[in-house]
């Protein structure tokens, strides 16, 4: 049939299919968490982007100083909405509208930001979220795809859900045995029917570091992209590396339910440097490079042969996100939390000498806070003055396998009073510990590859109200460290 024969609804139909057909865009994007103490200026990173060829960025939520600072950059960006606010979404198609004018209209047309998909929740079908959005996430993509279509957005800005790889499984072991979980696996066909129906695209997060994290016997090599000792043959389809039969798993389950060309993101993948044996600078490299070297020579998975679409996870060290899943949270970017490369990444055929640093950057004064020479450790008040210092900082990076897993005592009780100190910006009451315990020292006692870093300068203050609620569950293990090297 002649295009100028068709109906209304047969064009629109087939326009949907050949968006399938295509699909996203391929290429690397990267993932900007804002969940820290003392966040770049968004100028500086929106900058930091483009000096490292990133054309795509993924939110995690709507900020107007982020979203402002992204207008004409050139980059494509998927603004996020919170898990928090999907039971609102979701009841009230009026509250989908005015999210949509407040965070993408308005932006699109006044702000020239470049917005291509709206993430409706994050991972919201987690165990640990025990069901609280298995009812909401749908009527709340539902309802915001509508309230896009009524902004005269619909063409242009796709929504999606970033899911979790734990919403399918292989029930044999191998890629094609896989299927959506039991438990949501109507509600994920309903999700697939209508992302298929929008001609919008599914998101996945794969993380082989968890894998490897989780189970003392997944084998290491099969974490990486460098060849495994011990490759899956599925029915003549070889896998050599987790991410592989991770995201063909998936492909498998949407091709058993009648969705095998439905375009797939990988929204999240990367590799941690800290607070945990496997989390180090040298596996990040290994992980993230051996992922990028396929993405710039074009290599998908045995499934889907073809360039993939990706974001790293993640772009900046978050260092006021939630250690429930351990204390490598804090530590996923491939840039420290001032925009300095944390090793070398080459992010393409030009970027030869690796990450380009954040430019404009300020820092605090070159002091540091430890604990006094003078001062004892058999003091009663080292362990409250640690749990202290660490309820309202970050000292994921004394932990086994750990960066600074290594110091002595001392050099424990030293972090964590440095690590306050710079996190509530270098105020001399910040380092008059009880007892005399602690004094600023103008020589850097970082050791190795165990740093001690000076914070930098800020437009947001110190949230030591959210350090604390999200940190207070490591204060036992600080004390026990304290107390074990002593």
């Amino acid at each position: 049939m002649r295009i100028e024969q068709m109906g209304c609804h047969e064009i629109v139909g087939l326009l949907l299919h050949m968006a399938l057909l295509i699909g996203p865009a391929s290429g690397i994007g990267a993932n900007w968490g804002t969940q820290a103490t003392h966040p770049l200026p968004p100028s500086i990173v929106v900058r930091l982007l483009k000096d490292n060829a990133f054309d795509k960025v993924k939110l995690f939520d709507a900020d107007g100083g982020v979203l402002k600072a992204l207008g004409n950059s050139g980059i494509q960006v998927m603004v996020g909405i919170p898990n928090d606010k999907l039971l609102t979404l979701a009841n009230s198609v009026q509250a989908a509208e005015d999210w949509v004018s407040q965070n993408v209209s308005s932006y699109v047309s006044s702000n020239a930001v470049d917005i291509r998909y709206v993430a409706v929740g994050n991972e919201p079908f987690l165990s640990a979220y025990n069901g609280t959005y298995i009812a909401l996430t749908l009527p709340a993509l539902e309802n915001v795809q509508a309230a896009l279509i009524k902004a005269g957005l619909g063409s242009k800005v796709k929504v999606t859900v970033p899911l979790n790889a734990d919403v399918y499984q292989s029930f044999t072991g191998v890629p094609s045995g896989g299927d959506f979980r039991s438990d949501i696996h109507d509600l994920m066909l309903q999700i697939v029917k209508f992302l298929n129906d929008n001609g919008a695209p599914f998101t996945i997060n794969i993380y082989p570091f968890i894998s490897l994290h989780n189970d003392p016997n997944f084998p290491v090599d099969f974490a990486f992209f460098d060849g495994s000792s011990s490759p899956v043959n599925d029915g003549g389809k070889v896998y050599d590396n987790v991410f592989d039969a991770a995201h063909d798993t998936l492909v498998w389950a949407l091709t058993k339910n009648g969705y095998g060309n439905l375009s797939i993101i990988v929204g999240e993948i990367g590799w941690p440097t800290d607070g945990d044996k496997n989390a180090n600078p040298n596996n990040a490299q290994r992980f993230n490079q051996g992922f990028m070297s396929r993405v710039v020579s074009g290599k998908g998975t045995p499934m889907r042969p073809n360039p993939m679409d990706a974001y790293l996870f993640s772009l900046i060290d978050e260092d006021a996100k939630s250690i429930q899943p351990g204390n490598f949270e804090r530590h996923w970017g491939i840039f420290y939390f001032d925009g300095q490369p944390k090793y070398t990444l080459r992010l393409g055929s030009s970027s030869s000498n690796g990450l380009v640093s954040a430019k404009g950057v300020h820092y605090l004064a070159n002091k540091w806070c430890v604990m006094s020479p003078t001062a004892s450790l058999d003091d009663s008040q080292v362990g409250p003055s640690v749990s202290y210092a660490c309820s309202h900082a970050d000292c994921t990076s004394l932990g086994y396998g750990a960066s600074c897993e290594n110091l002595d005592a001392r050099g424990n009780v030293s972090y964590a009073f440095n690590n306050y100190y710079q996190i509530v910006n270098q105020p001399d009451s910040a380092c008059k510990f009880p007892n005399n315990l602690s004094v600023v020292t103008d020589n850097d006692p970082s050791v190795g590859d165990c740093k001690f870093r000076i914070m930098i300068q800020s437009v947001t203050a110190a949230n030591i109200g959210i350090a604390s609620s999200l940190r207070v569950n490591f204060i036992p293990f600080v004390l026990l460290l304290v107390f074990t090297l002593a």
